[in-house]
């Protein structure tokens, strides 16, 4: 559990950018962003690796002098072309971590969440570190998305019984067509007082499920 109080409706932000083969232009992305925000919007969810870094730089454009009423998620795993880095390590979560607060021109993330599992850096060596970002202000809250009940569940109770930064939450697609989370996360969320933010609620507009 913690004290951190979001929006209802999250912003995803994949699509702040045209790096990929999909995707919006700068002015494109504002509109967005801006509809979101009139409407009451304050959780703005993005990741080093989205659209190359450009989410992340068009985001301190349309933060600005308003960070301070945003709740600003950002992730770590998938890395950039910068970076020539991905995975789970320490070594590159600081990096990763440090990169994405000269992007978006902040001091801290108020949620960074560890992006994907590289199945490889041992769960003590992720948790330790995320303590660490806390401890050193550069996050408030940690949390993980798109990994397994069990390495989550893990990750809780390593953090709990270390004293270390809890971990507060997960990540997940969800929607009518994809409801695997049913079986474990969502459950394992409830039981360990975890909150749970869904990507992905409308399957991409996919109507052949």
């Amino acid at each position: 559990m913690s004290g951190l109080r979001v929006s209802t409706l999250a912003l995803g932000t994949g699509n702040f950018g045209t790096a990929w083969p999909f995707g919006a232009t700068k002015e494109e992305s504002k509109q967005v962003f801006d509809r979101y925000a009139d409407a009451g919007g304050t959780f703005i969810d993005t990741a080093d690796g989205y659209q190359g870094g450009q989410s992340e730089s068009f985001l301190s454009e349309f933060l600005a002098s308003e960070r301070d009423n945003f709740v600003l998620a950002s992730k770590y795993s998938m890395g950039t072309r910068e970076m020539q880095t991905t995975g789970n390590s320490r070594r590159t979560m600081m990096r990763a971590v440090e990169e994405s607060l000269k992007r978006l021109k902040t001091d801290r993330l108020d949620l960074y969440w560890v992006h994907l599992s590289d199945e490889q850096t041992p769960i003590e060596e992720i948790v330790r570190g995320l303590d660490d970002l806390v401890s050193a202000g550069k996050i408030n809250y940690a949390g993980f998305s798109n990994f397994p009940a069990w390495r989550i569940a893990n990750a809780a109770l390593l953090a709990d019984l270390r004293g270390w930064a809890p971990i507060v939450g997960i990540q997940v697609e969800y929607n009518l067509i994809e409801r695997t989370p049913e079986r474990d996360l969502i459950p394992m969320a409830e039981a360990l007082g975890l909150g749970v933010a869904f990507w992905s609620p409308l399957a991409g507009g996919d109507t052949n499920g």
